[in-house]
C-alpha cells in the first residue's frame, strides 16, 4: 500500500476559500490547478500527518469541510488535469515538429473522446541532445517542480540514458519515439518506454542486403556515443551470420572536425574494403559524404550504406547540396503503410505547422508518427490508471525533505508502476500501424531498400521478416516466397559514379602500398622454390621456382592490375624463419598480404587463414628401391600360366589325340597297326604346339578338327610367350617394399623431408623417432638409400607427390613410387581469413590449370630427360584359364561334334553287323576296331 504525506492549513473564513481550496484539493489529491505546483515545505501553522491513502482521516473545521465539499463536486464535473513532461530541443525544426505531433495527437484524442475524465497537461522543457546534464536538469525540475506523472522524451539515446535511472527512482515513466540505440535495453528499467523500433530491428535487412550482392568485408562508420555504438554488436553478429567480416572499424566523435573526418576516410582508401555502412546522424553524415565526395569515394567501385538513423531523416537532410554528395548511396528505412486517417493527418499537419511556424521548412517522417502515437498511448493509459485508482495522484515525499540537494528532495509517484503496466496494455492501430509493446519497445517491421537518385529516394525493394528482400509487398509471389536473400528480388539501382553494374566490394588500392607476399625458403627441392642468400648484404632473395611462376602466371589471369613484392620468410642468416604453420600465421596477424609457394592445404592452417584453390595434384607417396630378379627363379616358365591352365592344356592335348585317332585309324595307314599307335596319337596332338607333326590327315572331320586345334595352340603359344616375355623383363622392375606393415614389424628406418607436416603422419602410422630420418634435397634422399637401414639410411620414403615426382625424374631407374598413397589437398596460396582476393585468385588458377601454360610451366621445371615410366607399380600377372576358357570350349565343342557325327556315319554303314543276332558281342566289338 502506496503511504501519501497530506498538508493540512487552517482556513480562518470561508471568504477566503477562492484561494486556498485548490491548494487543499491538490494536497489531498494531487491534482495541479495550474496556478502553481502545492508547496513542498509546510508552515508553521500546518498540520502533518502520515498515513496510508486509504487510512487518511480528514477533520477539518466547519469552513473547511464546505471548501472541500465544494471542490469535490466540482472534481466530478470537470475533467482531471494530469501533468506530463515533454523534454525535447523545441530550438530546432525537428523539435518543433514533434511537438506539434504530440499536440495534435492530444487534441485528436480527447476531440474523440470527449467523456474521459482526463486531460494530459503538458508542461514543455527545452533539451540539448549534445548536453545532457542541461537535458537532466529539466527533467529533475519537472519531476521535482512540476510533478509531472510521465515524460515524453528525451531526444537522442545519450540523454534517455542518463534520464532512466533518474526516472527510475522517481517512478516517472519516461516514453521516447527517438531514442533508438539497442543498449538502453539493456538497462532493463521498466520505467523507461521505448515508442519507437529498435536500432537492432534493422541488421537483419542490411545483413540481407549485404549477402544479395556476396560482399564479403564491411567498414561500419558510427558516431562515437550512445546512438552510435549501441547498434554495432548486433551488425557484428548478423553479418558473422552471413559469413561477412567486419575487417576496421571508423569511429567519429559527434563533433569531428572536418580535418579528423578526412584523416579517416583516408585511411579507408588505402584498404580494400570499399563496402560502407554509414551509422549515424544527418549533421554528422552529409558532412561524412561531403569528404567522401572531394576524396573521390563516391566515384565507381564504392558501397555505400546509411541506415535508418539517416535514412528515416532523410527527409530534413535534403538540401541540393548534401543530395549531390549522396548519389548512388542505398538506405534502409521505416516502413509505414499508407493509410486514409495517415495522408489525411499529413495534409492537417503541414497547415497546423506552417500556421504556427511560418518560416520553418520541416516534412513530416516516421519520427513524428511515433509521437503522435506515444502521446495517444500515454493519454489512454494515463485514462485507464486514474479510473482504477479513483482519483489517486500525486507524489510520495522523500524522507530528505529538508534537504537542499534536488535530487535527495525527488518524490515517488504514487501511480508510477501503475502507469508502467497500462502502457504495456496499450494496444491500437495507430498512424505507424500497429502500436503494441513487447518488451517495452515496438517490434521490427518491414524496411524499405533505398537509392539517392538526384533529388529523391528511389525504393528499390523491401525488407520484411518472413520473405526477406522483395520488390513488392502486395504481390502474391511474394505472400507465397520464402526468405530471398538474392538481389533479383530488388529493382535496378544507380550505384556511385552513375553506375549501373553492381560493385563487387573491394579492390586493391592504387595510391596505396604493394601487396607484401611471403615466400619460404627451402634448402633443397629449389625447382619449387629459388631463393638465395648474399653473404655480403646478408639479404636473400626470391629467384623464381614452380610455385613463383605459377603465381605470375596466375597474377595475369586476373581480371585486374595488382603489385606486389615477394619477400622471403629468412633469418638473417639465410635459412627459414619458422615453420609452415609459423609463416601461415603471419599472414593471419596481417604482417603480410598473402603467402606463395609450396603451401600444403592442412585444416589447423585454414582455421585461420585463407586457401586458394590447390594447384597441383594432392596425395602423399611412399618411395622405394627397385630390386633386380632376373634368372634368379628357376621355375620361372611356369609362371606365366596358372597351374588350371596347365592342367586343362595337357587335357586337351591327350583329347584332341584321342579324337584324330578315333576319326582316322580306319582309312590311314599312320593311325593303325602294333599298340605304339597310342604314342603316334599323343605324338600327334603335343606336336601341333611347334607345328612339327609329320602325319597326314586323311578324313575330312579330322582335318576339321586340327584345324580348330592349330588355331587353338596358335593363341595359347603366342600368349605363353607374350607373358613369359613380361616376366623376364618387368620382374627385375618390381619395389622392394610393397606393405607399409612390412616396414613397422622389420623396424625399418624411413625418411621424410624436414619441417613437412608427413613427420605427423609417420607418428600416426606407428613408426618410432628412432627409425625416422630427415632430408633436404634430392641428393640426400638418394644417399639414404644408398646406405639402407643397416647404415643409418632408410628403406622407403614418404613426401607429397610433387616432391616425389621430381625425385624420380632424376632417379627413375632407380626407386618407384608405390602404394599406399595417404590423402592432401596439394599445394596453394595463402591469404588472410574472408580474403575478398583468394576468390578471385582461385578463379584465375581454374582459368590457368585448366590450359596449357601450366603443362609449359611444369615441363619447363620437371621434365629433366626421357625417362621410363615407372610411378606405377607394374605387375606381371600370370594367364589363367578364366581368360582362355572360351578357346578350350570351341575346340571341345568341334571335337565332340566330329566324334558324334563319325559314329552316326559308322553305325549307319554296319547297321547289318549291329542286327546280326547271331554274331557275339566281341564279334561286334572286333568287327567295329
Amino acid at each position: 500500500m502506496i503511504s501519501v504525506e497530506v498538508g493540512w492549513r487552517l482556513l480562518p473564513r470561508p471568504s477566503n476559500r477562492s484561494c486556498r481550496q485548490e491548494k487543499v484539493i491538490g494536497d489531498v489529491f494531487g491534482i495541479r490547478s495550474g496556478r502553481g505546483a502545492p508547496s513542498s515545505e509546510p508552515s508553521g501553522g500546518e498540520r502533518r500527518d502520515v498515513r496510508t491513502l486509504n487510512q487518511v482521516r480528514i477533520r477539518p473545521s466547519a469552513s473547511e469541510r464546505f471548501c472541500i465539499i465544494v471542490v469535490a463536486m466540482a472534481a466530478q464535473n470537470d475533467p482531471v488535469n494530469v501533468g506530463i513532461g515533454v523534454v525535447l530541443d523545441s530550438s530546432s525544426g525537428v523539435g518543433k515538429m514533434w511537438l506539434s505531433c504530440i499536440n495534435m495527437s492530444l487534441t485528436d484524442f480527447y476531440a474523440t473522446h470527449p467523456n474521459y475524465t482526463t486531460r494530459l497537461l503538458l508542461h514543455q522543457k527545452n533539451s540539448s541532445p549534445e548536453d545532457v546534464v542541461l537535458t537532466a536538469a529539466a527533467a529533475l525540475d519537472l519531476i521535482n517542480n512540476d510533478q509531472v506523472q510521465a515524460i515524453i522524451g528525451p531526444q537522442s539515446s545519450m540523454e534517455a540514458n542518463f534520464l532512466i535511472s533518474l526516472c527510475e527512482k522517481a517512478h516517472v515513466p519516461i516514453i521516447s519515439f527517438s531514442a533508438s540505440s539497442p543498449s538502453l535495453t539493456s538497462i532493463r528499467s521498466p520505467y523507461f518506454i521505448r515508442a519507437s523500433q529498435n536500432d537492432s530491428s534493422q541488421v537483419k535487412a542490411l545483413s540481407a542486403l549485404i549477402q544479395a550482392f556476396g560482399w564479403r568485408q564491411v567498414v561500419p562508420i558510427y558516431a562515437d556515443n550512445e546512438f552510435g555504438e549501441g547498434v554495432i554488436p548486433y551488425l557484428s553478429d548478423a553479418l558473422q551470420q552471413v559469413d561477412v567480416r567486419i575487417p576496421y572499424r571508423t569511429v567519429l566523435p559527434s563533433k569531428a572536425s572536418d580535418e579528423h573526418i578526412k584523416a579517416e576516410l583516408l585511411k579507408l582508401v588505402t584498404m580494400q574494403t570499399r563496402v560502407f555502412v554509414v551509422h549515424m546522424l544527418p549533421e554528422l553524415g552529409s558532412r561524412v559524404f561531403e569528404k567522401a565526395k572531394k576524396l573521390g569515394m563516391m566515384e565507381e567501385g564504392y558501397v555505400w550504406i546509411m541506415t535508418d538513423g539517416m535514412s528515416n531523416l532523410f527527409s530534413y537532410i535534403s538540401s541540393a547540396s548534401v543530395m549531390e554528395n549522396m548519389q548512388g548511396v542505398l538506405g534502409v528505412k521505416t516502413y509505414v503503410r499508407s493509410t486514409n486517417e495517415l495522408e489525411g493527418f499529413k495534409v492537417r499537419w503541414k497547415r497546423k505547422f506552417q500556421e504556427d511556424n511560418p518560416g520553418v521548412d520541416v516534412d513530416l517522417g516516421v519520427f513524428g508518427f511515433w509521437a503522435y502515437d506515444a502521446a495517444t498511448a500515454l493519454a489512454t493509459a494515463v485514462e485507464e490508471v486514474v479510473r482504477s485508482s479513483n482519483g489517486s495522484l500525486g507524489f510520495q515525499k522523500s524522507n530528505s525533505s529538508g534537504s537542499s540537494n534536488d535530487l535527495e528532495r525527488i518524490g515517488v509517484s504514487i501511480i508510477g508502476s501503475l502507469l508502467v503496466e497500462a502502457l504495456w496494455r496499450t494496444n491500437f492501430l495507430g498512424l505507424s500501424g500497429r502500436f503494441s509493446l513487447q518488451n517495452r519497445q515496438l517490434q521490427s517491421s518491414t524496411f524499405q531498400i533505398v537509392n539517392v537518385i538526384g533529388s529523391r529516394e528511389k525504393v528499390i525493394g523491401y525488407w520484411t521478416p518472413k520473405n526477406g528482400l522483395v520488390r513488392s509487398l502486395n504481390s502474391k509471389i511474394t505472400m507465397n516466397s520464402s526468405y530471398s536473400t538474392s538481389n533479383t528480388s530488388l529493382g535496378s539501382i544507380i550505384w556511385p559514379g552513375d553506375s549501373i553494374s553492381a560493385p563487387k566490394g573491394w579492390q586493391i588500392p592504387t595510391s596505396g602500398k604493394k601487396l607484401k607476399i611471403l615466400v619460404p625458403v627451402k634448402s633443397g627441392f629449389m625447382e619449387f622454390v629459388n631463393v638465395t642468400f648474399n653473404p655480403n648484404t646478408h639479404t636473400s632473395n626470391v629467384m623464381g621456382g614452380y610455385c613463383i611462376e605459377v603465381f605470375k602466371a596466375v597474377k595475369e589471369a586476373l581480371p585486374y592490375d595488382i603489385e606486389y613484392d615477394l619477400v622471403a620468410y629468412a633469418m638473417p642468416n639465410g635459412s627459414m624463419a619458422g615453420n609452415y604453420n609459423d609463416l601461415a600465421n603471419e599472414v593471419y596477424l596481417g604482417n603480410y598480404d598473402a603467402s606463395v609457394g609450396d603451401i600444403t592445404i592442412r585444416a589447423n592452417r585454414s582455421l585461420y587463414i585463407d586457401f586458394t584453390l590447390p594447384f597441383t595434384e594432392s596425395g602423399v607417396s611412399m618411395i622405394v628401391p627397385i630390386k633386380d630378379n632376373k634368372n634368379k627363379n628357376a621355375w620361372v616358365f611356369l609362371k606365366p600360366w596358372t597351374w588350371d591352365l596347365w592342367v586343362t592344356s595337357g587335357c586337351f592335348f591327350i583329347f584332341i589325340g584321342f579324337v584324330v585317332w578315333v576319326l582316322e585309324h580306319r582309312i590311314n595307314e599312320d593311325f593303325r597297326g602294333p599298340p605304339h599307335q597310342i604314342g603316334t596319337s599323343l605324338w600327334f596332338s603335343f606336336s601341333t604346339m611347334v607345328f612339327a607333326h609329320r602325319e597326314r590327315v586323311v578324313s575330312n572331320l579330322a582335318r576339321f578338327v586340327v584345324i580348330i586345334w592349330c588355331f587353338v595352340v596358335l593363341i595359347l603359344t603366342q600368349s605363353y610367350t607374350a607373358s613369359l616375355t613380361s616376366l623376364l623383363t618387368v620382374q627385375q622392375l618390381q619395389p622392394t617394399v610393397t606393405d607399409v606393415n612390412w616396414l613397422l614389424k622389420n623396424r625399418e628406418n624411413v625418411g621424410y623431408q624436414s619441417g613437412s607436416f608427413v613427420y605427423g603422419i609417420l607418428k600416426q602410422l606407428g613408426f618410432q623417432d628412432e627409425n625416422l630420418r630427415t632430408f633436404d634435397t634430392a641428393e640426400q634422399l638418394n644417399e639414404l638409400f644408398r646406405n639402407g637401414t643397416a647404415n643409418n639410411g632408410i628403406a622407403a620414403a614418404f613426401d607429397e607427390t610433387p616432391y616425389m615426382k621430381l625425385f624420380l625424374a632424376t632417379y627413375c631407374s632407380k626407386y618407384t613410387m608405390v602404394e599406399p598413397k595417404f590423402k592432401a589437398d596439394g599445394f596453394a596460396f595463402i591469404f588472410p581469413k574472408d580474403s575478398p582476393l583468394a576468390r578471385d585468385v582461385s578463379r584465375a588458377i581454374l582459368n590457368v590449370t585448366e590450359g596449357v601454360e601450366m603443362q609449359k610451366i611444369e615441363d619447363k621445371w620437371f621434365k629433366r630427360k626421357e625417362c621410363q615410366d615407372t610411378t606405377n607399380n607394374v605387375s606381371s600377372n600370370s594367364l589363367s584359364l578364366e581368360s582362355s576358357w572360351g578357346l578350350f570350349l570351341i575346340v571341345g565343342v568341334a571335337s565332340s561334334l566330329a566324334l558324334i557325327i563319325f559314329v552316326a556315319m559308322f553305325m549307319y554303314e554296319h547297321r547289318h553287323i549291329r542286327l546280326d543276332s547271331e554274331s557275339s558281342f566281341w564279334r561286334k566289338v572286333r568287327v567295329v576296331l
